[in-house]
């Protein structure tokens, strides 16, 4: 069938001697011949037949009428037709069995809009494959517990392989004095646990900014005094008189500081190392030479400090690369009592995706609010992501919700599971919540469906990334997988210790969340804004880095880095953390670490 035109439509209303004068009308007479799918003559008649008994002048309020009394309920009666017509003819045993899962999945849409009559006995429809366990109908009937698979996706399954799990609450890593230790938090809930973030309401990013619109003045500004920062930082630290231009030649060694890059748009290497300097000494780009270090690690974006021989201006051959410098950790300036008595802190970290990849069931989630409740720890870090970009049925369109509204619904039901143990919730966006801005710092989420008094007594919203202050233990926040694409950047050779602590080290002497440049692909960089909400303040007590990579707990610089990593990893069930933390007197100006132990634990 030809798409209806207006000049059509009008030539057929003057046939008829129907006024019709303004062009809307007519454009919203194609629109319903288009939606309705019938022609030009079709709908001239049914309009002639619905004002024979009632004449009407055409226009948009009588033919909102029309298209509600007459048009909707002829696609009723011919999709009735058709239903009896299918009926009527003869079936084999594939066609019943494919109408009678269509009658079912279009039942369970029905019923996830739909309250259930109070009484009613009718049991679920559920196929002998995929049967549903009853400890997940039992969470699924309480009131707070939303997480109806159905109402999500008119076709989704518990994931088998998720249920068919094994070694569920495994131990897999263990850091610090684990044997003995009661992994509870503290009898009274939430009660005395002071949780802020460090830099104080004023100075941090609480709330959505406008971006995509970037200088590239602007970012080279950024980039300049990130280098004359940590430049002047270890000039100071090691004495340095002064730093030499990068590109005159020179017949003696000489020290110079600039920024690590690449001489092409490839992968980093050892042949390909540029340094680029400040505008202050020059801002010229210059090769490098690492044939002479016995040992190095780099990557793009690596703020440096090294010292060598330019004969020719063209090429520094390097001797020495001084090792950066960490901020001190933090302290506070009131002491007291309790700083010596405090009850040991419990908390637990988990991080998304909160589904397995073949399922929009929040079986997992399910699971970890069981944990919360045996274990009820103080603080539950929850990171995104929890609506999933790379989830298959996310990607595909297959949801009968808006992404907001399925955040909201697991953002109640993790609350609404959590109430009787009263813990304090930390939410963390991340780059891969579908329902969020994608850019680099990521402000916090809005939950304006929860009440005040919910948020400001449980719930702390907070940005990508952060540094948390916890009852006088400080916490590193990042969502982003930073150590997966520093990982595949970096370049090495003969370092004694793992990739991870040298990434993690790099973090802690750049002084930021994220100081890799030019960044992945993935992550949307606002570089004004990463300045003043991407760097560390100072050397956390705790660095929480979730990624796709293996989990592990490590000491670097005396920081407790810990990667949960991820609550499902594709189909089958992944990790959580925990931690138990105290804070205890320095002894003699030697600082304690405030953790006393921690755990990666299977779901």
């Amino acid at each position: 069938m030809a798409l209806p035109t207006a000049e059509s439509l009008k030539s057929q209303l003057d046939t008829f001697c129907i006024p019709c004068e303004e062009d809307s009308v007519l454009e919203r007479m194609v629109e319903q011949c288009i939606c309705h799918r019938i022609n030009e003559d079709d709908m001239v008649c049914e309009w002639m037949s619905y004002c024979s008994r009632n004449p009407k002048p055409l226009t948009m309020n009588t033919l909102e009428q029309f298209e509600h009394e007459v048009l909707n309920k002829r696609n009723k009666f011919k999709s009735s037709q058709k239903k009896e017509e299918s009926y009527n003819r003869t079936m084999d045993i594939n066609t019943l069995q494919d109408l009678i899962k269509a009658e079912e999945e279009e039942e369970n849409l029905l019923d996830s809009y739909s309250t259930p009559a109070k009484g009613s006995q009718k049991r679920p429809l559920t196929t002998p494959e995929h049967p549903q366990s009853k400890r997940s109908a039992a969470l699924l009937a309480s009131p707070g517990l939303l997480l109806s698979p159905a109402s999500f996706s008119p076709n989704a399954t518990p994931s088998q392989k998720y249920n068919q799990r094994g070694a569920k609450g495994e131990v897999v890593v263990t850091f610090g004095t684990t044997q003995g230790t009661r992994w509870a938090g503290r009898k009274t809930p939430a009660t005395g646990v002071n949780l802020d973030l460090l830099e104080g309401p004023e100075d941090s990013l609480r709330c959505s900014y406008k971006f995509m619109f970037q200088r590239l003045r602007d970012v080279r500004n950024v980039l300049a005094e990130k280098i004359e920062d940590l430049g002047e930082t270890v000039r100071s630290h090691f004495h340095i008189e002064e730093f030499s231009s990068v590109s005159l030649p020179a017949q003696d060694s000489i020290t110079v500081s600039g920024q690590i890059c690449c001489d092409s748009n490839g992968k980093l290497n050892a042949q390909s190392v540029l340094l680029e300097s400040g505008p202050e000494h020059g801002g010229q780009q210059v090769s490098v030479d690492l044939s002479e270090l016995k040992e190095y690690s780099l990557f793009p974006g690596q703020v440096v400090v090294m010292e060598g021989m330019n004969t020719t201006g063209r090429k520094l051959v390097v001797s020495k690369i001084y090792e950066g410098v960490p901020l001190p950790f933090y302290s506070s300036d009131i002491k007291t009592e309790a700083d010596e008595v405090t009850e040991p802190l419990n908390v637990l970290v988990a991080c998304g995706p909160y589904t397995p990849s073949d399922s929009l069931t929040f079986d997992p989630l399910l699971d970890l609010i069981s944990v919360i409740n045996r274990d009820r720890p103080d603080v539950c870090l929850m990171l995104g992501p929890f609506v999933d970009s790379r989830h298959e049925q996310i990607e595909k369109g297959q949801v009968t919700e808006t992404f907001e509204a399925i955040f909201s619904r697991c953002i109640e039901s993790i609350v609404d599971g959590t109430r009787s143990v009263g813990c304090h919730l930390v939410f963390v966006p991340s780059q891969r919540d579908v329902h969020h801005p994608v850019i680099y710092p990521q402000p916090p989420f809005i939950l304006p469906h929860l009440s005040k008094n919910q948020t400001q007594q449980r719930i702390t919203l907070v940005p990508d990334p952060c540094t948390l202050l916890i009852d006088g233990v400080t916490f590193g926040l990042t969502s982003t997988d930073i150590l997966f694409h520093m990982g595949a950047e970096e370049i090495s050779n003969g370092s004694g210790s793992d990739r991870f602590s040298r990434i993690l080290k790099h973090m802690l002497v750049q002084r930021s969340y994220y100081p890799l440049y030019p960044p992945a692909e993935e992550v949307n960089m606002d570089y004004e804004k990463s300045q003043s909400f991407a760097q560390i303040p100072l050397t956390p007590d705790v660095l929480i880095i979730p990624s796709e990579l293996r989990y592990f707990i490590k000491d670097v610089h005396g920081c407790v880095c810990l990667n949960p990593g991820r609550l499902t990893k594709g189909q089958v069930g992944g990790t959580y953390g925990r931690l138990l933390l105290q804070r205890s007197a320095a002894a003699e100006g030697h600082r304690r670490s405030p953790c006393v132990a921690a755990q990666v634990v299977k779901i």
